[in-house]
């Protein structure tokens, strides 16, 4: 493992705000904008990204630039460490919201720094609408439920033009989507990550 402290020194990290193509970065674990309604972070500084992953959002911003100009990458969360995600794995035990959180025993991708949470800003800088909230935990949320949610008539079709333009821009790129958070998006094979890459404490 590698301390969230020495990751400002190490090679294989990239910070986010080096990033180009105009991606902004608003974490909000690291405020009480989030679905535990506090910051989680203690302080940490969790601005980074393995290398490669920072490359692979830098070519889906230069993607998303270039067939949508105006429209730009909203960074909501990235690492995190194994303590802040030990630390939402117990708040949350007994409720059905560990459905949404990795087993911290497993190990979540974002504790690799090859995950990474976001959306997008239209030109105006507005978040895009996508139906539902980052980091809300009900099935409108749900990429896998998104055809029965439109035939209900709680995701509108603009919901989900926007969220593939989100995923066309991180699939390009070799990032892969989950099926229970639109927002969330892995680079790499999960298991390899897990078997083959340092977690950070």
């Amino acid at each position: 493992m590698i301390p969230i402290e020495e990751i400002a020194s190490h090679a294989d990290f990239r910070r986010l705000d080096s990033l180009q193509h105009g991606i902004a970065v608003d974490l909000r674990y690291a405020t009480a904008d989030n679905f535990v309604g506090h910051s989680v972070y203690e302080g940490f500084d969790c601005h980074w990204l393995r290398r490669e992953a920072a490359e692979a959002l830098e070519a889906a911003a230069a993607w998303l630039a270039q067939r949508r100009p105006g429209y730009r990458l909203l960074v909501l969360d990235a690492l995190r460490p194994q303590r802040v995600q030990q630390r939402l794995w117990d708040e949350l035990q007994g409720t059905p919201l560990t459905m949404y959180l990795a087993n911290p025993e497993r190990g979540s991708i974002h504790s690799y720094g090859m995950a990474v949470d976001l959306t997008l800003l239209d030109p105006q800088d507005r978040e895009v609408d996508m139906g539902s909230g980052f980091d809300e935990m009900t099935l409108a949320s749900h990429p896998d439920h998104e055809a029965e949610h439109l035939a209900l008539g709680a995701l509108k079709p603009e919901h989900l033009v926007e969220r593939g333009w989100l995923r066309a821009a991180m699939r390009e790129a070799g990032f892969q989507g989950i099926t229970t958070e639109w927002w969330h998006f892995d680079f790499g094979d999960r298991i390899a990550v897990r078997r083959d890459l340092p977690r950070v404490l």
